[in-house]
This record gives structure tokens, sequence and C-alpha cells, in this order.
């Protein structure tokens, strides 16, 4: 396939999902038209970026439900998506790889900086045993969506939670193969990627977005579980997105709204230390999952999350910062116990 007579972005990620899904995907979303226009013998990382989370976020979709419902209705209102941020969480030991991937955020920034991202901020999460990254992207930062990118320091917890986290995440496998990790290392270097190179190593730069490790065993789950949410939800679901977020004009009246529809909403809405950013989030959808005893059980997947972003009056432009307090509220929508 080429990207000569269309733009780059629809071609990619319609050789990845097909043309009718590629085509639904592309069309839930507001994407800023000068990225859809490039196209081309080469395709930029920017377009790469872009192409990677219409296809993020339509996976997201299909394993949310509730995400799935409310962007139906939004595209039935004739509206679209404004994809804000993906959020995904890692597992950082005290010392050495996680198996075979990278230890922690490193798993996922090998893939961010050479595709144009940089960190933004820090955000320590010191009550999760967690820290947040955000990481923006250079070329188009309100227009491409941002990553919330979370690592669980195991060395936080006691040696019984460690050892159940070994043998948990010690399986995990690197799904990158040399030439993916060739073609990301061209993009840092600035050199021409084309769009053949570029479509084959898409869809394996998107299965990094997916759990690596087996399936846990049922009591070292049970065992995470009593010290953290997360760890528990990152040993079922892995790498992959743990929310989506929909940048909206006024959080406060749509969660209004939502609630009056029954949505499965947040009770309350999670504010900055600034007030310029506004967050709320549907409750985690269920999902069946095989533990390696292979029993089949019910546990929190991911979820659908909504935003609103003021203007800086510091900088004249959108506030595309995050908050460990609204960080914190939100990663309990995936709670087991709640």
């Amino acid at each position: 396939m080429s990207s000569q007579n269309e733009g780059s972005i629809v071609a990619l990620v319609q050789s990845v999902l097909g043309e009718d899904a590629g085509k639904a995907a592309l069309d839930a979303l507001a994407i800023d038209p000068a990225l859809l226009a490039q196209s081309g013998p080469t395709v930029s990382r920017a377009a790469f970026a872009m192409a990677m989370n219409v296809i993020l976020f339509h996976d997201l979709l299909e394993r949310v439900p509730s995400g799935a419902a409310y962007v139906a209705d939004t595209l039935a209102r004739g509206g679209r998506v404004m994809f804000d941020h993906g959020a995904l969480r890692t597992i950082r030991f005290a010392d050495g790889p996680t198996g075979a991937l990278p230890a922690g955020e490193d798993a996922f920034t090998r893939i961010f900086l050479p595709l144009g991202y940089r960190m933004a901020a820090l955000y320590p999460l010191d009550r999760l045993k967690m820290t947040g990254r955000a990481y923006v992207h250079v070329d188009a930062p309100e227009a491409i969506p941002q990553f919330f990118l979370s690592e669980l320091h195991v060395d936080r917890f006691d040696p019984e939670f460690g050892e159940a986290a070994t043998r948990i995440f010690g399986t995990s496998r690197d799904p990158l193969d040399a030439p993916t990790i060739a073609l990301l290392d061209r993009y840092a270097a600035g050199e021409p990627v084309g769009f053949d190179d570029a479509a084959t190593a898409l869809p394996v730069i998107v299965s990094a977005f997916d759990r690596q490790h087996e399936p846990p065993a049922f009591a070292d789950y049970e065992l995470l579980l009593s010290r953290s949410n997360e760890a528990a939800w990152i040993a079922t679901e892995g790498n992959a997105f743990n929310h989506a977020t929909d940048r909206v004009p006024d959080v406060a009246a749509l969660a209004d709204r939502l609630k009056a529809e029954d949505r499965p909403m947040k009770p309350k809405l999670e504010i900055s230390a600034t007030g310029r950013v506004r967050q709320t989030a549907f409750r985690a959808d269920s999902v069946e999952r095989l533990f390696a005893d292979r029993d089949l059980r019910t546990v929190p997947g991911s979820f659908y999350e909504f935003i609103s972003r003021d203007i800086d009056p510091d900088t004249g432009r959108l506030d595309l910062a995050f908050d460990t307090g609204n960080a914190t509220g939100i990663f309990a929508m995936t709670s087991a116990k709640a």
C-alpha cells in the first residue's frame, strides 16, 4: 500500500485496521487538518505518532463498552472526540529490566522520544507508590495526544509483594523486533522513513501497548491487590491503555448530563491546584481474564475519561499540564475494591 494518493495518517491507520474499521476510527476523532494533509513517499514522525494514537484509541473503545457507547452518542449528536491523552502503567524494579522488557517507562520512552515526544513534567504519585510523567509532542503539542506514563515502584513495597511481582512481571517478553527498533533509530536520527517501512513497523509498535507477561497466578494477583490496586491492574491488563481522554469545553456540564443519563460516572470532578484543568471519568468496565490456574475471573478493565483545559495566562496557550491530585483521584477508577 502507498500513501501517494491519500494522506499518510489515513493510509497507515487503514493498513492496520482495514478500510472500514480504519475509516470509523478516523471519523470518530477531530484530527488537525494539517496533519491529515501530510502525504507522499515518506512518513513524518508526527503523522506516524498520530496514526498510532488513532489505532490505540480504537483499541481502547473495543475494550471499554461504556466509552464506545459515549463516542457513538457523540457522533450521533454531530460531534467528534478531541483525543487529549492516553495513559499507561509500567512496572519498575529496583534494579534491572522487567523480564525481557526495558525497565519501567524505558519500555515506552524508546518509542515516544524517536517519534517526537518530550517529557513535559514529572508528577510524584507518592500515595500510590508511583511516579507519573507527561509526554507531549514537540511538533504539534495541542493536536497530537499526550501520554501520561506512570511507573509503579516495586521496591517501595514489602519483600512478599516484590516476590509476587517478580513471578508475574519477570515473564515479560519484548514485542519490539530488530527492524522496528531500527526504524525508531531512523526517526531519532531525523532520517526519512518510507511509507512501507512505517506501515510494517506500526502494528509491531502498537503491540507494545498490551500485556507482555504470562497470566498471573490468582494467589499472586490477590497478594498484589491487597497492597496496590494499580499493581493488580497491571497484572491482568499489562501496558494497555489504562484510559483515553476526551478534551471537552465544559466537563462539569457534560458530567451533569451523563449522570442524568445514568452513565457510570465518577461521583465528583477532579480540579487541579491552578483550577485550569478539570477531569472526571466513567468507572472502569469489568472484563474477564484468564489466570494461570485456567480460571476465568472478572476484574477491572480500562476506562474512558473527560478533561477540560483552560488557557494558561502566563503563556496564552492551552494549559496542557496534569495534576498529582487529579491523577491520584482518576486512578481510583480501576480499583477492584471500589
